[in-house]
């Protein structure tokens, strides 16, 4: 039954890997407590699912993974519904807890220009990794794309005439996204000047390439992030892989951006995501006013 379900979330559905995979594991964790109970799935209770939730509690699991080990065993339950496996949902009256979201960090206007400017893109060895390190940050805070999008580009995906990239989100859900003057005049000079130099004549699928010619890695970008974050003089806790979309989407709000066109832009299915942001404007909002008031 697992195996079905996750086939069909994959295919059917289409979900992205990481929400596969996060699926397969709370299932695994959720199906190895019911056998250790001698209890089937189609048998379990909402009272098994209870208790399985809250030994994910007492063993200190957060808030957000009690709720998305919720979500998944609900997900499962409405497949095994569809195929006639049970007759009802035991999750059905168990309520999702609410928590308090984390508001995201971002970076001040003055810090994205220190960090897009970090890298070296004018003389040496370095310099082709220069221009590319330049381009990809420079895209990444024009655009918002996450840094697995940012990777996945593909030199067809970019349309430099029109001056749009078209980007694969979760679910492989494609959305097309304006780059922006800056994003594009070091796009074009990676292009030119270095993009073959680092691919070594090699064929290469993908506009970003590493050192040796292959595809870029999120965690080999997570690593230039942080690098160029020490150089910047940038808290180096503060800076994490989203922290450029998190900006992007701050600073366009900031500058009475439409909040819908910000969510088509980051590729947010429910605009209760994207309205997070505005959450992040009203705090700086209430610092400025407390900072700079008489009676503030």
């Amino acid at each position: 039954m697992l195996n079905a379900f996750i086939n069909h979330i994959l295919v059917e559905k289409g979900l992205s890997k990481n929400t596969v995979e996060s699926y397969t594991r709370d299932l695994t964790r959720f199906l190895d407590f019911l056998e250790r109970q001698n209890i089937s799935p189609i048998e379990a209770s909402p009272m098994h699912i209870i208790n399985f939730l809250s030994g994910l509690r007492e063993a200190g699991l957060s808030a957000r993974s009690y709720i998305r080990n919720l979500v998944s065993i609900r997900m499962f339950y409405k497949y095994l519904l569809s195929k006639k496996l049970v007759s009802s949902i035991p999750t059905a009256n168990i309520d999702m807890p609410g928590f308090s979201r984390r508001l995201p960090d971002v970076l001040s206007f003055n810090d994205v220009e220190k960090l897009l400017n970090a890298p070296n893109t004018s003389n040496g060895t370095s310099k082709p990794i220069g221009i590319r390190d330049k381009a990809m940050l420079e895209l990444l805070y024009a655009t918002g794309v996450r840094v697995s999008e940012l990777v996945s580009i593909g030199t067809n995906d970019v349309n430099m005439q029109v001056g749009y990239i078209t980007a694969f989100g979760k679910g492989s859900k494609q959305r097309m996204i304006p780059i922006g003057e800056s994003a594009m005049i070091w796009i074009k000079k990676y292009i030119d000047d270095a993009r073959e130099r680092l691919a070594k004549n090699r064929t290469a699928q993908y506009l970003f390439v590493n050192y040796r010619g292959g595809k870029m890695t999120r965690q080999g970008f997570w690593g230039i992030i942080k690098k160029y974050a020490i150089i910047a003089g940038i808290d180096r806790d503060k800076v994490k892989p989203h922290i450029l979309r998190h900006s992007f989407a701050t600073h366009l709000l900031e500058r009475g951006a439409d909040l819908r066109a910000v969510q088509t832009m980051l590729g947010h299915s429910d605009i209760s995501t994207t309205q997070i942001y505005t959450h992040i404007r009203t705090e700086r909002l209430k610092e400025m006013h407390k900072k700079y008031h008489p009676r503030g």
